[in-house]
């Protein structure tokens, strides 16, 4: 947390992030999770990255990227996955879940998911939650 973040300013950017987490299929953009937040775009830009060490539409595609994980291990097409998640390009999307997941997501969809599907699911959802590879 920076030192200039109060508890205030903290609890506009956690709606922001709960905006991202719940409405990740929406077409989200800066100045709409910034209102959100009560903030102008380049400072809740320059808040979230602060708080939270990723932009916010970084975050967003974070989180977008977990749910097509999520729908890809059920068998769920490419296609499908991209869309249901809110992407609007398959290009953009399949180059993004291969710089987060290592993988691409023809490649993850077409592996064995037993492992994280014997699992509880509160494990499993802590396991396979994507991080970036810097």
């Amino acid at each position: 947390m920076a030192a200039s973040q109060t508890p205030q300013t903290l609890a506009h950017l956690r709606r922001a992030r709960d905006l991202m987490d719940r409405d990740y299929a929406e077409p989200l953009d800066v100045p709409t999770m910034a209102a959100k937040a009560l903030m102008s775009p380049a400072h809740f830009s320059r808040e979230f990255k602060a708080a939270y060490g990723e932009t916010p539409y970084s975050y967003l595609m974070t989180r977008r990227i977990e749910r097509a994980m999520a729908l890809l291990r059920n068998g769920t097409s490419v296609t499908d996955a991209c869309t249901a998640v809110g992407a609007t390009s398959l290009g953009s999307f399949s180059s993004t879940f291969t710089e987060i997941v290592g993988e691409t997501p023809s490649a993850y969809r077409a592996r064995s998911h037993d492992a994280a599907e014997a699992m509880p699911l509160c494990v499993a959802k802590i396991l396979t939650r994507p991080a970036r590879y810097a």
